[in-house]
């Protein structure tokens, strides 16, 4: 380290030492004067330069800039980072004036499509959310499952605790990413083959992760078309004829339920899409009792 005006500092003392190479002890300590010598009068001569010491240059005689402290507060975020609401609870619709017919194409919803495999949840679920002018997102509980690789709990091979974790798990994961779109004014539809014989797994769990304002409508067709859509699917989503059906079966139970039904045996995917925005045209203005 050199001194700001090109004299090298002194090292600091060590005891059992003597003085630094270097540095003259006469600089602290001077010895007594000539008794002719007026004190103060003439310049002491600086001390002689360490060994090896090379004088700087003229234009680099100022002192080196100093780092910054370590715990100073980090500079400003210039990334464009956009603050996002929390997500909250969705509560339930405002019921429009009866002279005002809602439309569900232009308002921020939260929809739960619910049907049977084959039922073609998916199909519609992406088409309605292609389709709407505000902003819409689908979200698949069946696509948030697979997220798992490995360990993965296969239905097919049977249900068990683990397939039942992480159906749940990826109920409430689908329940968040949901409440967070629509505070930050995204609709969202999610699909799901919720049974109505378990109202605690199934509606009970959704309202817990979404909120009181989710609007939950069946798809429920035929057993033969369910059962011809069924054959299409490949991998882990086809299951047997047997299963279909055995989940068809439970399926009606939501007939008699309050929820509103879509029986979709006849209609392709654009016409039920539209089927569906009449049917939360309705429960906007009177929102079913779940």
């Amino acid at each position: 380290m050199q001194h700001a005006v090109g004299s090298p500092l002194p090292p600091p003392h060590q005891p059992g030492h003597g003085p630094a190479v270097g540095w003259s002890p006469a600089a602290h300590h001077p010895g007594p004067q000539h008794p002719g010598a007026h004190q103060g009068s003439a310049p002491v001569p600086p001390p002689p330069p360490a060994p090896g010491f090379v004088p700087p240059s003229p234009q680099h005689t100022s002192a080196p800039p100093v780092p910054p402290h370590p715990s100073a507060p980090p500079a400003p975020d210039t990334t464009g980072h956009v603050p996002l609401p929390p997500g909250g609870p969705v509560g339930m619709p405002s019921t429009p004036p009866a002279a005002v017919i809602p439309d569900p194409t232009s308002t921020t919803l939260a929809v739960l499509l619910i049907g049977p495999a084959g039922a073609g949840k998916t199909s519609v679920a992406k088409y309605w959310a292609d389709h709407r002018r505000v902003p819409t997102a689908h979200i698949s509980l069946d696509d948030v499952r697979e997220w798992v690789r490995s360990g993965f709990a296969d239905p097919q091979s049977g249900w068990n605790d683990h397939s039942e974790a992480q159906y749940r798990l990826a109920r409430r994961t689908c329940g968040f990413a949901a409440r967070n779109f629509l505070a930050n004014g995204i609709s969202c539809i999610l699909d799901d083959a919720v049974f109505p014989d378990r109202p605690v797994v199934g509606l009970g769990g959704w309202k817990r992760h979404v909120g009181p304002g989710l609007l939950p409508v069946v798809l429920l067709p035929g057993l033969e078309i369910v059962l011809e859509r069924n054959a299409e699917r490949s991998g882990n989503r086809r299951l047997t004829d047997e299963e279909v059906a055995r989940i068809h079966g439970r399926m009606a139970g939501w007939y008699g339920s309050g929820l509103p039904i879509i029986d979709n045996s006849q209609l392709d995917v654009p016409q039920t899409a539209q089927v569906l925005d009449d049917v939360l045209a309705r429960s906007i203005a009177s929102p079913p009792s779940w």
